[in-house]
């Protein structure tokens, strides 16, 4: 085993993978550009400082959130450890102070004998064995020498996405299958909108309130993408004439196009997800979720991911990476967080955990646990290394997750089934894999 791991970054995932190398007896060189350099969303010297809400969002099996955080709690996780140590009240939720937060994991870390900290702007990729964990703002420099080891159209820089929605959760009584003037195979959800219907759904999108942005982002998000809502703005036949067109679509049950219709593409090569074609947006998510949730078909959706327009550095995964966030042609460098294509606080934890434990058993020369897609672990390692014709951050929820080989009835004992599925299916790889 190589003396040294060099983890660039303490956030969220590089801690999570600092910790569970050491704690398998590998040194740690953890290297931080922070205080020397802040990125434009950072204000505090402390590791795994959380830029946006002080929420890792809810904590109960029958959420996929939930079952994240019991599969890291199996796993010896130090970011949910330190969590739950310095959480706040938040109802079902797991929500921190996070100051203490960052304190628990700095102190942890900066005082465990086989970590070795250092402040410094790291501007290639390490040769040796390393976990590249800087985040969506990697410095320009890093950036510039990710780029050009990994290759040109490798990286992406801006997160204009669409809401993905998960299958089983849309009314097939009003969606319809079927291309455009009965061409090719069906490959889209088609949502038939009635003219009042239309006029609601406009009415509710033009008024619905957006998410605030980072002065930094401002600018690329005028030039980035068109949000639904601003085209919306131009006009209210505007949609209808555009994403919304019902040209070539004839309802089944009607026999005629509709007013309007808003189309599905599947996302995933299960068939669990669907993301709403033309929908990137910066309405907030509970206004996605009231909004388009008045879109035929779409009233009881469950949202996978919800529409974002942000600044965001992240690679083309099934590019770039092999199973456990390995890149590509190099399994001793390894990339960690939202920079792999995962998306939120418990899932770059995630990432940082799933690289760190393949990266031991390569260094050892035993075999890499392999997850499977049955764990939410597994699932989004999986997400962010399958070809894809539109490849976009993930988030954890169930739609990821294999499905079940047996129908489960109800949504609750669906989601609590496959939870179960999922810890069990961890006890056997960690027992397997001696993790």
């Amino acid at each position: 085993m190589a003396d040294t791991v060099t983890i660039v970054g303490a956030g969220l995932a590089g801690c999570e993978a600092a910790w569970q190398l050491v704690k398998r007896g590998v040194p740690v060189r953890l290297v931080e550009m922070k205080p020397i350099r802040y990125s434009p969303a950072h204000k505090s010297p402390g590791f795994a400082e959380l830029v946006c809400s002080n929420s890792l969002k809810a904590e109960h099996l029958t959420n996929a959130s939930g079952l994240l955080k019991a599969e890291l709690r199996a796993m010896d996780s130090l970011i949910l450890r330190c969590a739950e140590a310095s959480r706040v009240p938040a109802g079902g939720a797991l929500a921190v102070d996070r100051d203490v937060f960052s304190e628990k994991i700095t102190d942890a870390l900066k005082n465990h004998p086989l970590v070795t900290f250092e402040t410094a702007v790291v501007d290639e990729i390490p040769a040796e064995p390393c976990i590249v964990a800087t985040g969506p703002l990697t410095d320009p420099s890093l950036t510039d020498a990710i780029q050009q080891a990994t290759g040109q159209g490798a990286l992406n820089f801006f997160d204009a996405a669409a809401p993905i929605v998960t299958a089983d959760s849309l009314d097939m009584d009003k969606v319809f299958r079927a291309s455009r003037y009965g061409r090719g195979t069906d490959d889209y959800l088609n949502c038939p909108m009635t003219e009042d219907e239309y006029n609601a759904f406009y009415d509710a999108l033009v008024g619905a309130e957006l998410a605030e942005l980072h002065d930094f982002e401002k600018k690329l998000v005028f030039e980035g993408c068109l949000a639904v809502e601003i085209l919306a703005s131009r006009g209210r036949q505007t949609l209808a004439f555009g994403p919304l067109k019902p040209v070539g679509l004839v309802d089944p049950r009607t026999g005629k196009e509709p007013y309007a219709v808003v189309q599905l593409r599947q996302e995933n090569a299960q068939g669990t997800l669907y993301n709403l074609v033309g929908f990137q947006t910066r309405l907030k998510w509970g206004e996605q979720k009231r909004v388009f949730g008045m879109i035929p078909g779409l009233e009881h959706a469950e949202f996978a991911r919800y529409g974002v327009m942000h600044r965001n550095t992240y690679l083309n995964g099934p590019k770039v990476l092999d199973g456990n966030f390995a890149m590509k042609g190099r399994p001793l460098t390894r990339f960690a967080g939202q920079l792999t294509g995962v998306e939120g606080y418990m899932e770059s934890t995630a990432s940082g955990l799933v690289a760190a434990v393949g990266l031991y058993k390569a260094l050892n020369h035993e075999p890499e646990p392999d997850f499977t897609g049955r764990t939410i672990l597994g699932a989004l390692s999986r997400h962010v290394t399958t070809p894809t014709p539109n490849f976009q951050p993930m988030n954890a929820n169930f739609g990821i997750l294999d499905a079940l080989p047996f129908r489960v009835k109800g949504k609750k004992n669906r989601y609590e089934k496959l939870s179960e599925t999922a810890i069990d299916t961890l006890n056997e790889v960690i027992k397997n894999y001696e993790l």
